[in-house]
């Protein structure tokens, strides 16, 4: 995935999940695995949150496993790194703000209201190892 950004996958109408015809969803979905961070944002514990690991990604969505239900309804914050590099050199993490549309306790559904691609420091061990 490298240098492909989300606008680009977004144009490929090909259904990630099936490898055929035109997806019927509005935005399509990747299936992007990483390491996610996340936390309700209108939590009155604000450091209400945990981590968990994404399952497929949009520009309209984010499906995550998660470590307990999370209040459907409630505004969250994800962060991840993303795969893709910008420039091919700089690594970068998506940012996240949504609303819980579905979760069952092991995985949330997201749909996106605001998200960016920020910038992250590259540490002598991610460094060596790619990552």
């Amino acid at each position: 995935m490298d240098h492909v950004s989300m606008v680009e996958l977004e144009h490929s109408r090909v259904s990630p999940l099936t490898g055929r015809g035109t997806d019927r969803r509005f935005t399509n979905r990747f299936p992007v695995q990483q390491e996610v961070r996340y936390r309700i944002v209108q939590a009155r514990n604000p450091t209400k949150g945990g981590t968990g690991k994404s399952l497929d990604v949009s520009s309209g969505g984010i499906l995550f496993t998660t470590t307990e239900k999370l209040p459907t309804g409630r505004m969250v914050e994800i962060a991840m790194n993303w795969p893709a590099r910008l420039h091919g050199t700089c690594p970068l993490q998506f940012v996240a703000t949504g609303r819980v549309v579905r979760s069952d306790g092991s995985t949330a559904a997201v749909r996106i209201q605001r998200y960016e691609f920020r910038t992250r420091a590259v540490t002598a061990l991610s460094a060596a190892t790619g990552a």
